[in-house]
This record gives C-alpha cells, sequence and structure tokens, in this order.
C-alpha cells in the first residue's frame, strides 16, 4: 500500500520491445515507445549486420578470436527487469554477430567470476575482460569517481545518462582508463537511491536517526548517511540480504530494480521515496583488453556499447514507472514526500557530502561535473 504525502501516479512510460535476432543478412531494428508529457515518442536503434553473400564466405573463420568473459551481479531470471541483463544480453548479441564469430562475448552472472568488488578489480588487473560497476565502487582505486555520485547534482535519470554521455563524460572514463585500466565502454542510472527498513517507517528526516544502514563500500556513503544521524555499515552487497534478515542492519538504500531483483521487499517493510543520490552502472571493460583489439573490432564493441546502453537506459525506465506497484503488491509500504520533505532530506546530505568531495578531490572535477550538468539543462 501507499502513504501518500503526494499524489503519486504511476503509468507505463515506457515499452521495451527488443529484438536482436540476427541471422544471415539482416538489419536489427530496436524500437521502445515512450510516453513524455502525454506525448508518445518512437525512438528507434537500427544497426546493419553485414551480410554473408555466399556459402563459402560464410564458412570463412577469423584468423584470430578474442573472448570477452563478462561479469555481472545479477541473473537473467526476467531481465525486462534488469537494465544491467538487457545490456548483456544484447552487447553479446550484436558483438558476435558484427564481428562474425571473430569476437565470442561469455557471460558469467550471479557473481560467478565474485563479487562486484572482485570483479572490478579482475578487470583492473586484465584478468577479466568485462563487468558491471557502480561508479560508487570506484572510489577505491579512482577517488574522482566520487564526484559522480554527488548527491543533489542530478535532477533525473535522464539527465545523468546525457551528462555520462558528453564530452565531460568521454574525457572523465578515458582518464580513469589511462589511471585503472577500467574503461567505461557505457554509463547508465540504473534509477535513484532511497531508503528502505524493516523495523521504521521512514516518513521526515528526522525518522532516519538512529537507523542503521548497510551502504555500499564507498567514504561518500558513509558521510551521507552519517549526516542523517544515522549508523553506516559499509558491505558487499552480496551479504546485504542476510544481514537484513538476521537483523544486523535495519535498512538499506538503493534504486527500485535492485530493490524488486534482490528481494529485499522480502525482508524490509518501509521505504521512503526520498531519491538521495544518483545509482550509475558502469559497463566497464579491460583498456588492456580493448587496446590489443584491431581497430575494426574496437568500433564494434563502442556500437554495442551504445546501442546496449540505450535499451539499459529503456529498461530502466520502464521498471521505475511499474516498480513501486510491483512493491507495493509484495506488501511494502512506501511514503512519498512532499517537496518541502525532500528538501529536509536532501540538504544535510548534499552540504555534508559536497564538502567532503571537495575536502578530498579539490574543486576541479566537481566544479566540471556541475558545468556539463548546466550545459544539458541550456
Amino acid at each position: 500500500m501507499y502513504k501518500k504525502a503526494l499524489t503519486l501516479t504511476l503509468t507505463l512510460t515506457l515499452a521495451m520491445m527488443a529484438s536482436i535476432l540476427l541471422t544471415g543478412c539482416a538489419t536489427t531494428s530496436v524500437a521502445t515507445t515512450k510516453t513524455v508529457a502525454g506525448t508518445t515518442e518512437i525512438v528507434a536503434a537500427s544497426t546493419a549486420v553485414a551480410a554473408t553473400s555466399t556459402a563459402a564466405a560464410s564458412e570463412t573463420k577469423p584468423e584470430k578470436v578474442y573472448t570477452i568473459k563478462f561479469g555481472l551481479s545479477n541473473g537473467f531470471d526476467d531481465p525486462t527487469n534488469d537494465c544491467e541483463a538487457t545490456y548483456a544480453l544484447a552487447f553479446k548479441k550484436y558483438v558476435e554477430d558484427k564481428s562474425k564469430g571473430a569476437i565470442i562475448v561469455d557471460l558469467y552472472p550471479n557473481k560467478q567470476l565474485g563479487t562486484a568488488a572482485e570483479m572490478m578489480t579482475g578487470v583492473a588487473a586484465n584478468t577479466i575482460e568485462m563487468s558491471t560497476t557502480n561508479s560508487n565502487s570506484f572510489a577505491s582505486i579512482y577517488p574522482d569517481s566520487m564526484a559522480l555520485s554527488s548527491p543533489g547534482v542530478f535532477a533525473s535519470e535522464e539527465e545523468i545518462d546525457s551528462v555520462m554521455e558528453s564530452t565531460f563524460g568521454k574525457e572523465f572514463f578515458l582518464s580513469m582508463a589511462e589511471a585503472t585500466n577500467c574503461y567505461v565502454l557505457s554509463a547508465r542510472s540504473n534509477g535513484m537511491r532511497s531508503f528502505t527498513t524493516s523495523n521504521k517507517e521512514l516518513t521526515t528526516v528526522d525518522t532516519a536517526k538512529g537507523v542503521t544502514f548497510r551502504v555500499m563500500e564507498s567514504p561518500l556513503c558513509v558521510k551521507m548517511v552519517e549526516a542523517l544521524g544515522a549508523n553506516a555499515v559499509p558491505m558487499a552487497g552480496a551479504e546485504m540480504y542476510t544481514a537484513m534478515q538476521n537483523g544486523t542492519i535495519d535498512g538499506q538504500e538503493n534504486p527500485i530494480a535492485p530493490i524488486l531483483n534482490d528481494r529485499t521487499y522480502e525482508v524490509q517493510k518501509y521505504m521512503v521515496l526520498d531519491k538521495h543520490m544518483a545509482s550509475i552502472v558502469c559497463y566497464t571493460m579491460s583498456y588492456e583488453f580493448f587496446k590489443s583489439l584491431p581497430t575494426d573490432l574496437q568500433t564494434i564493441v563502442l556500437e554495442a556499447a551504445d546501442i546496449s546502453g540505450k535499451l539499459a537506459s529503456a529498461a530502466t525506465a520502464d521498471i521505475n514507472s511499474r516498480g513501486l506497484d510491483m512493491l507495493a503488491e509484495k506488501g511494502m509500504i512506501i511514503y512519498v514526500p512532499t517537496a518541502e520533505e525532500l528538501e529536509a532530506w536532501h540538504a544535510p546530505i548534499i552540504k555534508a557530502c559536497n564538502e567532503f568531495i571537495r575536502s578530498e578531490l579539490g574543486d576541479t572535477v566537481p566544479d566540471e561535473l556541475t558545468a556539463a550538468v548546466a550545459e544539458y539543462r541550456g
């Protein structure tokens, strides 16, 4: 059920149709229908796949085959509810077909290659070619990444995606690749983070005081929770469900999709839609591996990343449009703050996190990010 302080209207804003079925000579068209302020738009991403003109050509094998081990935290139970699964399946299909077998993408869902942090380390060490990583996780190897999660900077998922694709985003991730070997092919929002608890209803900011929240293993996330007078417990996502189940922690913070996909609703009763921080999924490749690819294959990888990123964003928009209803049906009590209550939630977080980020990074990166957001807004 909903407890509303503000009317919340949930409509299906995005219906995604993804058909990447490539055989022989084919053109793949991916179309999405999006409702924006009552207007329906058709957003199409079309990719032409080179044809095999003769039987002899179809039997031609590439001189060298490159294999991408792509590790993911989530499974593929229902890709329509998971932007990461949507991305991975589309990326694999496009790359393998367009490269005519020169690149094989092996998917390892459900943390088969380790936790998110372990997979990030594997990409940095070039022992794993590709993984998904939340931008917050890069803070341990590239502190500048903390700026991307600055509370109060972004107003929407669309704004996040656009800034990540801007000149600022491209230059930022290239610098990170050169410093860490983690090359972000795509950075897409999977929603805005909100708090949940098992034993205390969250409504106004004062209700968070004294609550123990699991946070990502990032110093910025710790500062964010402490600014509310709450207790922060940094913890790997793989350990979170058990910790909530046995009462080691009272709550956590995540976007809508992970709360659904991780079955957080089974061990959490209350949710406040405070949207305190952006969540950005980075689809990351070993830079050393990327540079080892011939130029034509690098182009295919970048094309696949662009198309798959758009599909991932469509999946996020879709689940955000219907996810709250799904959580309510599963028994969660969801509180939607008023504008004044949201400002009260955000003010202490923005102040504490902005001061911390600038004390750690200086002003250059935060100012450049702020300028990129301002440019997007016009």
